[in-house]
């Protein structure tokens, strides 16, 4: 199996170590010649073999576009493109009928595993026909962690399937992380009762129901700043958790949990908030709280 990689950043370039790694030849093209196998899409096509496999790994929304229209101009009808990225599951029909105008194939890829990848394999979620799907297994089997394929891979269903339980997987992420930072928070608040926030949080990494890969990086980051004194508290969202909730609004489907931690991190964006102002001035006129001044 030969494979194309359009898209060299951390993701990407592990992407390729890994597929290397596991005996399939990659050709990779990145606009920065210092990372990039070929000079231009035009030589990335020509580089593999018939029916030529693509993979793109770029930032969602107008910069995939662009690459898809691109890519398109130098493949073939039966050759078949993957996107890779995190796009919206609604650009995938847009994506697949464009390229499918010119007989070209297209399969829709959630991606999980970070910077980890490249060591522990990738949990993928594919949408899209099952013959392509086979054609692009080897791939699969590459990139995936060891044992067995279902615990690992899915093919979750028609084009567009891949990228919304990928979607689905980031609004779980983002509710759990955001239930872990709680619990941080609250130890630290008894500092007169826990002396040991971090040796209690790796206690939890072995016998209890709470045990996960989350709670590994956790105690990993605290064992390098156990007061985090070196990173702000302030978190970006990507898209995936804000895309969970909407369509879960356009479906009547209740995710509390998962607004919540959207929420919560506007909330930290906001040196001071102007909502917990009204909460602190209102508590003042009913009851009388006293109010910090600034």
């Amino acid at each position: 199996m030969h494979i194309g990689i359009i898209g060299l950043g951390k993701m990407g370039n592990n992407m390729r170590a890994r597929l290397r790694k596991n005996g399939v030849e990659v050709t990779g093209y990145d606009p920065n010649a210092e990372v990039s196998d070929v000079a231009d899409l035009a030589a990335l096509a020509e580089a593999l073999p018939a029916p030529r496999l693509v993979w793109v790994m770029v930032p969602s929304g107008k910069i995939t576009d662009d690459v898809i229209t691109q890519v398109s101009e130098v493949l073939s009808p039966g050759d078949l493109v993957i996107d890779g990225g995190n796009s919206r599951f609604t650009d995938d029909a847009v994506h697949s009928e464009f390229l499918a105008a010119k007989g070209i194939r297209f399969v829709d890829v959630g991606v999980s595993g970070g910077i980890w990848g490249l060591e522990n394999g990738y949990g993928l979620m594919a949408g899209g026909d099952a013959a392509d799907i086979e054609f692009a297994m080897p791939v699969f089997d590459a990139l995936r962690p060891d044992g067995p394929r279902d615990e690992g891979f899915v093919h979750a269903g028609k084009v567009g399937a891949g990228h919304y339980v990928k979607m689905v997987h980031n609004g779980i992420e983002y509710a759990l992380m955001q239930a872990w930072a709680e619990g941080y928070e609250l130890l630290e608040s008894r500092d007169d009762l826990v002396h040991d926030v971090t040796g209690t949080f790796k206690a939890w990494k072995r016998g209890t129901v709470v045990r996960s890969w989350l709670l590994d990086l956790l105690v990993n980051a605290l064992e390098e700043d156990p007061d985090f004194e070196q990173i702000a508290g302030y978190v970006e969202d990507s898209g995936e958790g804000r895309w969970t909730v909407h369509d879960a609004l356009d479906r009547a489907v209740p995710v509390p949990t998962i607004s919540a931690a959207i929420f919560a991190r506007f909330v930290s964006r906001q040196k001071d908030s102007p909502a917990m102002k009204a909460v602190a001035a209102l508590r003042n006129q009913f009851g009388g709280h006293a109010v910090r001044k600034n």
